[in-house]
């Protein structure tokens, strides 16, 4: 289960979205530039992961960019999907709780629930979501992986691949100790969020932000 976050006052966002951007774009230090910030703009902790998830030094997210795709542009070829961060990105816009758009290009949620994440029946919402999304563009195969220390992650692999292979797609889905070991071993595009991810990939997806922009659902958007 999500849980309530209210969407935080966003003028102080941005206010003080360039000002971290800039000190970044200086090279201090992430977690001692966002706490100055934070402090100087009095900002709570929802507003503050915000900043977190959303504002990257200018030179970082422009080479993130360059490696981002529309999943429409990969048809027939295969894809990783990085699960639970996708499947929790997508789950958080449809409980409209704030997402925020990157100045990387990509949409992320700033619910801090990784750890304590329990699939509820938003998630089959969002399976179904995804599949439509997939199927509509042609992509796969499609490989998921799922982090097996989460609760019940076994349970949600293999009900992501029933549902799935219901509507027709090519998939697998598994949990495993180490998702982003298997999405970096793999042969084509990756799907996720995950900054490590995108620093070491070289064509990624931002499949959540995508079905979430189709849906125009509202999104944080600070400015880059």
């Amino acid at each position: 289960m999500l849980p309530v976050i209210r969407t935080p006052d966003l003028t102080l966002l941005q206010e003080a979205a360039p000002d971290f951007r800039y000190l970044l774009s200086r090279g201090y230090p992430r977690a001692a530039t966002l706490a100055l910030v934070g402090n100087r703009y009095r900002l709570e902790h929802t507003a503050r992961q915000i900043l977190h998830r959303g504002v990257f030094a200018p030179e970082a997210a422009q080479a993130r960019r360059a490696k981002l795709r529309l999943l429409g542009d990969l048809a027939g070829q295969p894809l990783g999907v990085d699960g639970h961060n996708v499947l929790i990105t997508l789950e958080c816009g449809l409980r409209h709780l704030p997402v925020v758009a990157a100045d990387d290009g990509w949409l992320r949620d700033v619910g801090q629930v990784s750890r304590a994440y329990r699939a509820s029946p938003v998630t089959e919402q969002a399976l179904m979501l995804l599949a439509n999304y997939l199927l509509c563009r042609q992509a796969g195969p499609v490989n998921v992986f799922y982090d097996a220390p989460l609760s019940r992650s076994g349970e949600l692999a293999r009900r992501t691949r029933e549902l799935w292979a219901e509507k027709g797609l090519a998939v697998t889905a598994a949990a495993v100790p180490v998702p982003e070991r298997e999405l970096a071993a793999g042969p084509g595009p990756l799907a996720s969020s995950d900054t490590a991810l995108i620093d070491q990939g070289t064509i990624m997806v931002d499949l959540a932000g995508e079905i979430i922009r189709h849906q125009g659902w509202s999104v944080i958007d600070l400015g880059s």
